[in-house]
């Protein structure tokens, strides 16, 4: 499903470059739970967000669902963030504007789907999430772990194939960060939707089945 060969990231530093990722060669296969684990500027970030299509390797291939990104137009790159990838943040990143409905319904209007549809979809997750009674409240009025449920519903709904989230739980409580993690290893298991996440958390690891550990930029 995804495959990185001989990836590299690198920024100009003056005369020369700074590396962030060097010669970085990885598999991930359809349905796998990964964790991306390593000490701060180790390249965790870096490394999602290329996986994840918001940033372009500075060397090397990456191949997603067999297609080879660096040559992908920017209108199937689009097509790609919109029906097989989703997005979970340690910052929520929810629209403050609009209510918990609004917010989850938002990737439906990008993909076109008619009013009765996006109502259904939406309904059916609120329920699946037990965040029914949440749904006309705006998001300064939810605590931390239910704006993540929220953030994770949004990710979901247009049923992508992989998720990448980026240390989902680094914001929440201990008892919350479980709920979190319990839903992923649930859309892992039962839905056989890919999990790659950044984590710092041993805990958070064991919920995948593969541990990748960064350090300097070098896969450990």
């Amino acid at each position: 499903m995804i495959q990185l060969n001989s990836v590299s990231k690198h920024y100009p530093a003056g005369f020369g470059k700074t590396y962030v990722l060097r010669n970085i060669n990885l598999d991930i296969n359809e349905g796998e739970f990964v964790s991306i684990m390593g000490p701060s500027g180790s390249g965790k970030s870096t490394l999602l967000h290329i996986l994840g299509l918001l940033e372009e390797p500075s060397e090397g291939e990456y191949l997603f669902l067999d297609h080879p990104v660096q040559k992908l137009s920017e209108k199937r790159r689009t097509e790609l963030h919109r029906t097989q990838i989703g997005f979970v943040f340690q910052a929520y990143h929810l629209i403050d504007e609009l209510t918990v409905y609004e917010n989850i319904e938002t990737p439906l209007l990008y993909k076109g789907l008619s009013s009765s549809e996006r109502k259904s979809k939406v309904a059916d997750i609120l329920d699946r999430f037990n965040i029914v009674g949440k749904k006309d409240l705006f998001p300064n009025q939810l605590s931390g772990g239910q704006q993540q449920l929220v953030g994770i519903a949004r990710a979901i709904i247009t049923e992508p194939r992989v998720i990448f989230a980026d240390e989902p739980t680094g914001n929440l409580h201990s008892e919350h960060a479980k709920k979190i993690m319990e839903v992923f290893k649930e859309l892992n298991e039962n839905d056989n939707v890919t999990i790659v996440q950044v984590t710092h958390s041993e805990v958070n690891a064991e919920y995948g089945n593969r541990v990748i550990n960064l350090k300097d930029g070098w896969i450990d």
